[in-house]
């Protein structure tokens, strides 16, 4: 079965919107179609049912009013520091359908979500990622009140005192030391990346959190992460084996510990190609917790994709700047690896569709193949930056001149979150297309006072 965002193209559609989307707010710029969220919203929402916690992860799409538009399908949200923390508030999240979790949290983010818990609004939980982590998260949650009652911070503490402080539920990202199907680089199940700890330290790990005195911090289970684009299901199936195994064992001493957050890593293939969908990743479940013996399951299960959501549904639009001939055809955009940095990162593929050919706009029905014209020929495309790597690859184009518009496809996720001013280059803006083809300015281009 191929991935859910592959069900159905949906730049024909959408095309006439993108290209007014062009003239009233210039490109490059990104546009996110509200039809294919929801479609793609719908698919992980029927695969992974409710009582399922489904989390949105931020930083595919870290745009507030994308986020807000996720998180509307029934998605908390999954953050990685204190500014994807504000994304999601931003976004009309209350803390307790955020997660904060990540390799990097700063001892700044680990007091912030302490606080939020002492001052009775707590994360829906807090992932470790290290025994480092958890001792600096235990120091914080013993000293967070002390230190609040003196000197200059009593105010603070003395509405601290007064609110229902609650507990602040901790999981502990376990590593699971797969061979993930996907490239090296998106690997972070494999045993040797940064990410998550051993089995022995998750196990010390939980120990400096069960010490905290009663109240502060709760021992609520296990993360895992496998990794991103997917081509398989096999180190994923492997990765919520182990991850399941492990939590059964540690139940029979912590009885606070009954959660399993299986991470996300749902692909989205370029269209036509092959790839599980997420209904193809819940079918393993079943088999995987009959396996457990059922007062050693747990009792919370969690996902939080990112990319599977917003990818295929956001669209990068750029105008040629260069059509040339060097050994072969050559266009260069006035997009690139500021707006899209995956190609030049990692080698990622992501296709160039001609929007208008010689200043006139190409029918709807050539957007299924590029074979549909006659005149479509071979193309290297690149981007505007200067850096030889802004390379966007080799796609199927109709005759193009200065001025006309492309859609670069799978642009929803790891892009706008990407993107950087490098070359002095101000952010794109983001515009959403309604159901009814209408547009809406979700966020504005960026200022070239804000520069420097």
């Amino acid at each position: 079965m191929t991935a859910v965002a592959d069900a159905a193209d949906r730049l024909a559609p959408i095309a006439d919107a993108l290209r007014r989307a062009a003239r009233r707010f210039g490109t490059p710029l990104y546009a996110t179609d509200v039809t294919g969220l929801a479609s793609a919203a719908a698919a992980v929402r029927s695969a992974f049912p409710d009582p399922w916690i489904r989390m949105f992860s931020v930083k595919a799409n870290d745009v507030a009013p994308i986020v807000a538009r996720v998180t509307t399908h029934g998605f908390g949200a999954s953050v990685v520091s204190r500014g994807e923390w504000a994304v999601a508030r931003k976004a009309g999240l209350a803390n307790e359908r955020i997660a904060l979790e990540g390799v990097g949290k700063t001892d700044a983010d680990l007091r912030a979500a302490v606080r939020a818990a002492r001052e009775g609004a707590p994360l829906r939980w807090i992932a470790i990622e290290s025994v480092d982590e958890a001792v600096a998260l235990a120091a914080i949650a013993r000293a967070g009140r002390a230190r609040g009652r003196a000197g200059a911070g009593r105010a603070r503490a003395d509405r601290a005192v007064a609110a229902p402080a609650r507990p602040l539920d901790v999981l502990f990202r376990l590593n699971p030391d797969v061979a993930p199907e996907t490239h090296e680089s998106l690997a972070v199940g494999a045993g040797g990346s940064k990410f998550g700890m051993t089995e022995a330290e998750l196990g010390a790990a939980i120990e400096i959190i069960v010490a905290v005195p009663a109240g502060r911090l709760v021992a609520r289970g296990i993360h895992l992460h496998v990794g991103s684009q997917l081509g398989a299901i096999d180190a994923w199936r492997d990765a919520v084996r182990r991850g399941l195994a492990l939590l059964a064992l540690l139940r029979g001493t912590y009885t606070s510990f009954d959660t399993l957050d299986v991470g996300g890593g749902f692909p989205v293939a370029p269209i036509g190609q092959p790839s599980p969908d997420p209904e193809r990743f819940a079918r393993e479940l079943p088999a995987l917790l009959e396996a457990i013996p059922e007062d050693r399951r747990p009792a919370r299960l969690a996902i939080e994709p990112g990319r599977a959501l917003v990818a295929r549904a956001g669209y990068l639009v750029a105008r040629v700047l260069h059509v040339r001939e060097r050994g072969g055809r050559q266009v260069v955009l006035d997009a690139g690896m500021t707006e899209l940095i995956r190609p030049a990162l990692y080698g990622a593929f992501h296709q160039v569709v001609a929007l208008t050919s010689l200043g006139r706009p190409i029918a709807t029905d050539a957007f299924a193949s590029g074979a549909a014209r006659a005149d479509v020929t071979r193309a290297v495309v690149e981007g505007p930056i200067c850096e030889s790597t802004d390379h966007l690859g080799v796609h199927s184009l109709p005759p193009l001149r200065r001025g006309d518009l492309v859609a670069i496809r799978d642009a929803g996720a790891y892009a706008a979150s990407l993107a950087s001013t490098y070359n002095g280059r101000p952010r794109p803006p983001q515009v959403i297309v309604e159901r009814d083809g209408t547009l809406t300015l979700a966020r504005r281009r960026g200022s070239l006072a804000v520069l420097g």
